[in-house]
């Protein structure tokens, strides 16, 4: 019998043969929204990763802001970067507890497919000129089941599109998969940000508070190291994701220092206003001027009767950083005469 099952069949057997019982198990999924034909290779939550994976948005990634706006430098994070640390380490823990790393690294992988061009500094500045605000994991979900895929978005399952929507850590996932990615994201940027402070000169090793250091670690990676081994330890067994006390309490304190250290310094910041400034004029220019959106934006407001103002949403964040110049560039700054 097991001979006549196809591999994605198989594969889900393999699950429960080798998951724990508070894994997310492929073939109980919640489904999606619009049925379709099942892979005959791909459990579920694998062929979810891998549309999120190929999808424009995904793609566009590699030119957003992380944190430093237009470093100058090749190893700075960028908001791909970040996501694909985020990736690896949310897998580590998974694997180590024996979750679904296919669910894990999707919701990974899909998490901040709504984040802005420049960073915290483009999503300030829509939720500050947008009705009703603008937050960039619900843009995130608005991508993945209406703005990929010309329109149609990537039907994703619906533990996918949990993790996503609740990867902020004022709400909680319905899966451990998902509680694994909220946490992995804030690891992540803590140690990827302090290392990428420390590169840029804005801090050094030893302006983070010792008694931080001698509960975490004494460099980045081995706080990062900390803070995987903590989890995996504090979480063997449980139906949950947590961490001991001491460590949670340390990496709390740490990230407020970070808030008060990198994200708020001057130096790191110094272009900030400007891109503000920036995103905010090319929203009010599109507000007044819907028919210079691209055609497949439009279309959508005529058909679909949204908005304008989602619309010229949707078309801003989901551009990257060198998008934004250039548009600002063709729309606001005077091209050079020519003499002939």
């Amino acid at each position: 019998m097991y001979k006549s099952l196809n591999t994605r069949q198989k594969l889900e057997i393999r699950e429960h043969e080798i998951l724990s019982p508070y894994a997310a198990f492929s073939d109980k999924s919640m489904g999606r929204d619009f049925e379709e034909p099942h892979c005959d290779v791909r459990p579920i939550y694998q062929r979810d990763r891998d549309r999120i994976l190929h999808s424009k948005a995904f793609r566009r990634l590699k030119h957003k802001t992380q944190v430093f706006l237009a470093p100058e430098g090749d190893h700075y994070r960028t908001r791909l970067t970040h996501t694909l640390e985020v990736s690896q380490i949310a897998r580590t823990i998974a694997k180590a507890l024996r979750l679904n790393e296919d669910l894990t690294e999707a919701i990974a992988i899909g998490h901040d497919l709504g984040h802005t061009p420049f960073g915290h500094a483009g999503e300030r500045a829509l939720d500050d000129i947008c009705p009703g605000g603008f937050k960039h994991y619900l843009q995130s979900i608005r991508v993945v089941e209406q703005l990929e895929n010309h329109g149609r978005g990537l039907n994703l399952s619906k533990e996918v599109r949990d993790g996503i929507r609740n990867h902020q850590m004022s709400t909680t996932p319905s899966t451990l998969e998902g509680r694994i990615v909220r946490l992995s994201d804030k690891i992540a940027y803590i140690h990827h940000d302090t290392d990428d402070a420390i590169r840029g000169g804005i801090i050094m090793e030893e302006d983070i508070p010792k008694d931080y250091r001698e509960v975490l670690g004494e460099s980045p990676s081995i706080r990062l190291n900390t803070l995987i081994h903590d989890i995996i330890n504090s979480s063997e067994g449980k139906n949950d994701i947590v961490m001991s006390p001491d460590i949670e309490d340390a990496m709390l304190r740490l990230r407020k220092f970070m808030f008060s250290s990198v994200y708020t310094n001057k130096k790191a910041k110094s272009q900030e206003e400007q891109a503000v400034g920036l995103v905010k004029q090319l929203f009010e220019y599109y507000q007044d001027n819907l028919e210079q959106l691209p055609k497949e934006f439009y279309t959508r407001m005529e058909q679909l009767n949204e908005p304008p103002y989602q619309v010229v949403v949707d078309y801003i964040a989901g551009m990257t950083d060198r998008y934004a110049v250039a548009k600002f560039k063709e729309l606001f700054v005077p091209s050079a005469w020519s003499v002939y």
